[in-house]
């Protein structure tokens, strides 16, 4: 309930930019706990794997253009979880591994504003290899104002101009949660759209992340000459909008152009862009568009992103820009080529038209919505279709014990072998985040039913080594049979120790116990 504490706003310095950045910088990686912030959408190894793809694709092109010599920095903005980082850097050493040919080096930079993401990201086992080769650095970022790259790991600080190689930029669901001014356009006049926040009773003595929950919002109109002056940079949109749009609300990205710009100042030579977020490349889907609404995910919120704005901008300055030709349904993807000849660069736009334009992540994760309503109907074979489409994902695979249990019985050979080798290339690239899983547990559990039991081992010893506060009886059980099977009788007799000093009573232990010391 809100009260009568009101106060005006321009609405890129409403307070509700304040709260959010309080709330990732208190949160941490907590912030993406059991998708209170939406991750799998923009992180799932089938998106990463087409970032990878385009990436490799722009590396292709630098070494055929002679440019091999010097390594290309890949810079991640809010990179939050560190899933899609993760998934990424690892499809771009398969790829680089898979072909064998002269590339330049790379270096992959993970970003965020809070500090306690980056000191995440460096203890984070999955990540470890890569730090460990060199090709893995992290950086506090504040997209609002840096204008220098400080990297960790390296110590190494890079300012204007150090970087020879394009930059390589990764804005993942990040345009949709920095600031926008908000514009009305309307007989030829450009308004800013000002936000009235009004607060709720005793709010001073709530904690930012409650706060953001309880406020309420209106807007009021007020002439804005300035935006139509020579000197503002992006004078050219706003005129195009003036020109093409009545009664209109625009969500216009200063911050955002602004931080592209001063990413684009490291290098000497330009930026590929590759990025995804829930936004807008079409002028039709601003026409008529009304004022905005928070979207809320728990204690934080975004915006749509003006990807049309970006990309006109950048089109004027003799850039590229590629976005789908057909309407997106969840999330748009789009690369930026502001580099020189953009044209010139054949393998990063053949990536982009294989992997996003023919069939990509807002097509895949539409299929995922079906199929997560769907899946008691599907056998065997239509899993593990699936699953190999979304790159053996470990979220899938968590969602489909339950049915994957219930076809067993009915699997034959091929099947068996298949669900084996995705449940092993699946652990080989999972990734732990927050909301942790016991992965190992759930496919140690499917192999066992599976009578595989020198896997199913395996996975239910990682399991109880991870989980050892909460280990359940029938780990213990399962564990002592697969001994039994495998001719590890000692091991069985441990197991089964175990499992009854956890439930005395357990009968079915305490006769193969008694079995194994006859």
């Amino acid at each position: 309930m809100t009260g009568n504490h009101k106060q005006r706003y321009r609405f890129s310095e409403a307070p509700i930019w304040d709260l959010q950045r309080q709330y990732y910088e208190e949160e941490g990686l907590t912030a993406w706990r059991n998708d209170q912030v939406p991750q799998y959408i923009t992180s799932n190894p089938m998106i990463a794997t087409a970032y990878a793809e385009m990436i490799f694709g722009f590396l292709q092109d630098r070494a055929n253009k002679g440019y091999g010599s010097e390594p290309v920095t890949i810079v991640e903005l809010g990179a939050g979880a560190g899933r899609l980082a993760y998934h990424a850097l690892l499809e771009l050493c398969r790829l680089r591994d898979y072909a064998g040919i002269a590339l330049p080096a790379f270096r992959y930079v993970m970003t965020d504003l809070a500090m306690s993401n980056v000191r995440a990201w460096m203890e984070h086992p999955a990540l470890q290899a890569f730090t460990a080769e060199g090709i893995l650095d992290f950086a506090r970022f504040d997209a609002i104002q840096d204008t220098t790259l400080h990297l960790v790991q390296s110590d190494v600080t890079i300012r204007s101009g150090d970087l020879q190689q394009p930059i390589v930029i990764v804005a993942n669901y990040f345009f949709d949660v920095i600031p926008q001014e908000l514009l009305y356009i309307d007989d030829g006049q450009i308004n800013e759209v000002d936000v009235y926040v009004e607060y709720p009773d005793h709010y001073d003595s709530m904690k930012p992340t409650e706060l953001l929950n309880q406020i309420g919002l209106s807007y009021e109109h007020r002439r804005a000459t300035e935006y139509e002056q020579e000197s503002y940079s992006y004078r050219d949109v706003i005129a195009f909008y003036k020109e093409q749009l009545e009664d209109s609300h625009i969500l216009f990205p200063v911050v955002g152009l602004d931080c592209l710009e001063r990413l684009n100042k490291l290098s000497q030579n330009g930026f590929l862009l590759v990025t995804a977020d829930k936004g807008y490349h079409l002028l039709d889907n601003w026409k008529y568009a009304e004022a905005p609404e928070l979207v809320l995910h728990g204690r934080s919120f975004s915006l749509t992103a003006n990807y049309h704005a970006i990309e006109y901008v950048y089109k004027q300055r003799g850039a590229a820009a590629l976005f789908p030709p057909q309407h997106h349904q969840d999330i748009n993807v789009g690369c930026i080529l502001h580099l020189d000849q953009p044209m010139s660069y054949p393998q990063t736009r053949l990536a982009y038209h294989r992997f996003i334009e023919r069939f990509g992540p807002d097509e895949f994760y539409s299929m995922k919505v079906w199929v997560d309503r769907h899946l008691e109907s599907m056998d065997m074979q239509q899993i593990l279709s699936f699953w190999r489409l979304g790159r053996y994902d470990a979220e899938f695979f968590i969602q489909s014990t339950q049915r994957i249990s219930s076809l067993i019985p009915e699997m034959n050979d091929e099947d068996t072998q298949d669900l084996l080798t995705g449940i092993q290339r699946m652990w080989s690239s999972y990734y732990v985040m927050e909301q942790r899983y016991d992965l190992a547990l759930d496919a140690g559990l499917v192999l066992f039913e599976m009578s595989m039991y020198e896997a199913s081992k395996r996975f239910l010893e990682i399991s109880i080594r991870e989980e050892q506060d909460e280990v359940v009886p029938t780990v213990y059980y399962c564990l002592a049979i697969c001994c039994l099977e495998l001719e590890l009788v000692e091991e069985a007799s441990s197991y089964l120790g175990k499992l009854l000093a956890l439930d005395r009573d357990h009968e079915e232990a305490m006769a193969l116990l008694s079995a194994i010391q006859e």
